[in-house]
């Protein structure tokens, strides 16, 4: 099957006088669809799984406002602004059973939606290596990469070294780019970066069905920690990806899709026919 082709990226406004710019892939016929929300490295890490699931579904992928240099208004600072935010978009598309894909950052801002979802429009949540809680034990908890040097997150991110960004091959146009959206996601994320205190102790509100995929060898938030995540929801699921680190849909594209399409199957719409 040919995978449809994105549309030319757009500008949303939302309510507030915010706007979010868009990649679109597939078409809504429907009136339902994926959200795909990207991590700290930006959107081009979440493009090829939301191409892939553009077979099957009407795909958006937003670039959080900040990132990649789109505009981002000084109040708007928080992963509650962007939860909100995208439940705004999904309220201006009307995109009514919606699954939500957030990969690191991107799954933290998943799990703060569907505690914020008043209009139901979420049907599920996928979190591929996700942050967001503190883990109780000291060896779960996730690195903080202020702390670490740039090739190091490298390696600890991506079990293959030919998926590691060759940082020293960066023209000074894309190194620009990096430390400011470095600089986004502190803003984000707040004094504890890579997590809020008091997450977990909400989860078990979320009671739509989550899917924790994981990729086995991350080196930026444990296997430990993944497990947690997923036992954090009262309908959650666990699916650990071999060879694959805190980029799971990038080093192991197939077996992240296959993970999510046995979720969808078995617990979202058991008994559908694709």
């Amino acid at each position: 099957m040919t995978t449809p082709a994105s549309t030319p990226a757009r500008t949303i406004a939302l309510p507030g006088g915010l706007t979010v710019t868009v990649q679109e892939f597939g078409e809504n016929t429907e009136g339902t669809g994926v959200l795909v929300l990207h991590g700290g490295a930006g959107p081009r890490t979440v493009a090829g799984i939301s191409s892939a699931l553009s077979e099957h579904a009407y795909v958006v992928t937003p670039t959080h406002p900040g990132f990649d240099g789109t505009p981002r208004p000084e109040r708007f600072d928080t992963v509650a602004d962007l939860a909100v935010a995208y439940l705004d978009l999904l309220d201006t598309l009307d995109l009514k059973s919606v699954m939500v894909i957030g990969n690191s950052v991107g799954g933290w801002i998943a799990a703060e939606m569907a505690l914020r979802d008043n209009q139901n429009r979420i049907g599920a949540l996928t979190l591929l290596n996700a942050v967001g809680i503190h883990a109780h034990m000291v060896e779960n908890r996730v690195v903080d990469p202020r702390t670490v040097a740039p090739s190091d997150i490298s390696q600890l991110s991506f079990v293959n070294a030919k998926f590691r960004p060759d940082f020293a091959s960066f023209t000074d146009e894309q190194r620009a780019t990096a430390g400011a959206n470095q600089k986004t996601l502190a803003i984000y994320g707040g004094d504890h970066f890579t997590y809020d205190p008091k997450l977990r102790g909400r989860l078990h509100r979320v009671t739509i069905p989550v899917l924790v995929v994981w990729g086995e060898e991350d080196g930026i938030a444990p296997l430990k920690y993944g497990r947690g995540y997923a036992d954090s929801f009262p309908n959650g699921h666990f699916a650990p990806i071999a060879n694959a680190a805190h980029f799971p849909q990038i080093e192991q594209l197939g077996a992240t899709l296959g993970a999510i399409g046995d979720f969808v199957s078995a617990v979202v719409k058991p008994g559908a026919v694709d």
